[in-house]
């Protein structure tokens, strides 16, 4: 195992379900004592993992980490770094809902250590929140963006496009709006209908009506064109950051470094250059209470056809992108994939740079269905057709 580590927390608490979102959470406060009881005893079984290891960056996710008492998040952190040190200027960062971001939250979360936030405002219009179900008003998501960057200035705003009755004009005031208070990470999402939200069952029943794809897919080419001319780079799908400012937990993910995650639904992820082990915890926070040293949902070790698919569409939803040479080591050095990249090339979905193959601006609206086509099970096939064809 590498000497260095990442961690997630998943902290399954929230003020209430957003009508779109399927994570894992509960809006029950009076298990959150049961809950960080159990956490203790799943850390403390899990310290074969943990003992002499050097961590890079700590991640509170949820569910909404910024709901739960600040006491709760310190006595986790107290019992963690018992077993791992932190490595010098380690990131801490944690998920937060404008709501619960007083001034004496705020203030009392830098002095636990956290050194990056993550705001899920969502949006700055009143008519939208209301849209989106969110527990905030547009006073409260401007006075917390600000408050945050005074105390944090490692601040990152969430925002989505494609609510009920959202325009490209109301997303563009959004932006700019996001834009004047000098944040240095800004994280986009289309609206998606995840199956059985209270979003799917209300547009199903057609009781919502939501913005077309091409209408959604107009707002975030608008969100790639006023960011980059802003100074952001666009170094994933959905993230878009200033010079140092980057998500490190996120991209230690998307660029396969290992990390461990406690708490309901967390994942996992290890790698010591021999193997590759994934799991996930259960998602049922009642089963991870009641025994959470044997909390396990699913382990995997990866095979050489899984590792190589992760590589090239985790290494495609980044702006570094995926070498040439890498690509054909994937492909056992067959050419045949390089006919697939030229016609990406000629959708104008993808970019070739110097010896990179990385996804354009318009290809990051397709980055899953590019890698699709660039997977070796894909142009096996192509290459079996294409040998029938010449029976």
């Amino acid at each position: 195992m590498d000497s260095g580590l990442h961690c997630y927390l998943h902290i399954p608490f929230c003020r209430a379900r957003c009508p779109y979102c399927d994570f894992c959470l509960v809006t029950k406060q009076d298990l959150q004592d049961r809950f960080f009881s159990a956490l203790e005893k799943e850390t403390a079984a899990r310290l074969s993992l943990l003992e002499g290891v050097v961590l890079k960056s700590v991640h509170f996710g949820g569910g909404t980490p910024s709901f739960v008492p600040v006491s709760y998040l310190e006595s986790w952190l107290e019992t963690l770094t018992k077993y791992v040190s932190l490595c010098d200027g380690a990131e801490i960062a944690l998920e937060a809902n404008p709501e619960d971001l007083s001034i004496e939250k705020l203030r009392n979360l830098a002095a636990l250590g956290v050194n990056r936030l993550s705001i899920g405002v969502q949006s700055y219009m009143p008519e939208k929140l209301l849209a989106l179900g969110r527990c905030h008003n547009a006073d409260e998501a401007l006075r917390t963006t600000g408050e945050a960057m005074n105390i944090f200035g490692n601040v990152s705003v969430d925002l989505i496009c494609g609510a009920e009755g959202e325009t490209l004009e109301i997303w563009e005031r959004d932006l700019r709006i996001a834009l004047s208070g000098d944040v240095p990470h800004v994280s986009v999402y289309m609206l998606a209908l995840e199956k059985k939200t209270l979003l799917d069952k209300q547009v199903r029943k057609g009781l919502v009506t939501l913005p077309g794809e091409k209408a959604q897919a107009a707002m975030y080419l608008k969100a790639c064109e006023l960011l980059e001319a802003d100074g952001f780079q666009h170094y994933e799908v959905s993230n878009f950051s200033k010079p140092g400012f980057f998500s490190r937990y996120n991209l230690a993910c998307w660029q396969r470094e290992s990390y461990l995650g406690f708490g309901p639904s967390a994942h996992t992820f290890m790698a010591d250059g021999v193997q590759e082990l994934r799991s996930a915890n259960t998602s049922s926070l009642v089963r991870y209470i009641a025994g959470p040293c044997d909390a396990l949902g699913f382990s995997e070790q990866l095979s050489d056809e899984a590792r190589i698919s992760e590589k090239i569409f985790l290494s495609l939803r980044l702006s570094s992108g995926l070498s040439v040479d890498d690509l054909l080591r994937y492909h056992e050095g067959s050419s045949l994939v390089l006919d697939a990249v030229d016609q990406l090339k000629e959708q104008g979905l993808v970019e070739i740079c110097g010896e990179v193959i990385k996804v354009s601006r318009k290809g990051f609206l397709f980055a899953d269905q590019v890698a699709e086509e660039l997977m070796p099970a894909k142009t096996s096939r192509q290459s079996s057709a294409g040998r029938r064809q010449e029976k």
